[in-house]
């Protein structure tokens, strides 16, 4: 369990959000799923919902402005200190700006970008608002891998933007583990050969997907469904943990995910 008090290292993944066409439902279901209580901003924020976890915000909800969106999904927003400067750089490395940066009252500046390869994040410059204040807890995100048809653009783009450190992993599957500069501390990972459908449909395409830490992979795919979600993958013992691949009312896809335990140093 990790309780974030301050900013992040810059490339670090530190908030999520999504936009839904049925803000009440997606409160249920999140709620019942991974505990969370919500906090409502109000008309003067768009009605944008803090996801909480004993009071500490984790995550994001608003309802999708879209009255038709074509998809949804969550996104994944990673730490910087200079917003503007890292758009600068992500441009300059083939990447393409959605959203220009902007202040969020006093609570940061954010802007939404596009990889190379179209996997869409954020990026949050935290003030007020340092982002997610607990992770790898239940109830929070643990674990964010890009899904990308082409991984080579991908590698490339967020190496250049973030600095990151590569490691490959070994076997049949094209997966690169992303290290922070600096401390080598693993924050995500590159799966190749891949895409995904989003919420909405359509053909797959490059994401970024969340992992969210929960106590029981099994009781959480039976609460999914129960919820009016499905369930891709059922649960599965990997080396890193028990996982399940699930879906929510919507269609947006992410993991649920008992983490292995940790060796003890």
């Amino acid at each position: 369990m990790t309780q974030v008090t301050g900013n992040a290292p810059d490339g670090t993944p530190n908030w999520l959000d999504i936009g839904v066409p049925d803000l009440e439902r997606a409160k249920t279901f999140y709620g019942t799923l991974l505990g969370w209580q919500f906090q409502d901003t109000g008309p003067e924020g768009g009605h944008y919902n803090m996801c909480t976890l004993r009071g500490e915000p984790v995550a994001g909800m608003a309802p999708n402005p879209d009255d038709r969106p074509a998809r949804y999904w969550w996104t994944v927003y990673f730490a910087t200190g200079d917003c503007d400067g890292l758009i600068k750089r992500a441009a300059d490395a083939g990447g393409e700006v959605v959203v220009p940066a902007m202040d969020v009252m006093d609570q940061g500046r954010l802007a939404i970008l596009k990889d190379p390869v179209g996997g869409q994040f954020g990026l949050w410059q935290g003030q007020a608002h340092p982002g997610s204040r607990i992770v790898d807890e239940p109830g929070s995100f643990t674990w964010n891998e890009l899904f990308a048809p082409d991984a080579g653009p991908a590698r490339d783009f967020y190496t250049a933007v973030f600095g990151y450190e590569l490691e490959q992993i070994p076997g049949g599957l094209d997966y690169t583990v992303l290290r922070r500069a600096g401390d080598g501390r693993y924050i995500g990972g590159i799966l190749g050969g891949e895409g995904l459908v989003l919420g909405g449909g359509g053909d797959p395409v490059a994401s970024w997907l969340t992992y969210f830490a929960v106590d029981d992979p099994d009781e959480a795919a039976r609460k999914v469904r129960a919820g009016g979600g499905t369930v891709d993958e059922e649960p599965v013992d990997t080396p890193y943990g028990r996982i399940a691949t699930v879906r929510d009312p919507f269609g947006v896809p992410f993991r649920v995910m008992r983490p292995a335990p940790q060796p003890s140093s």
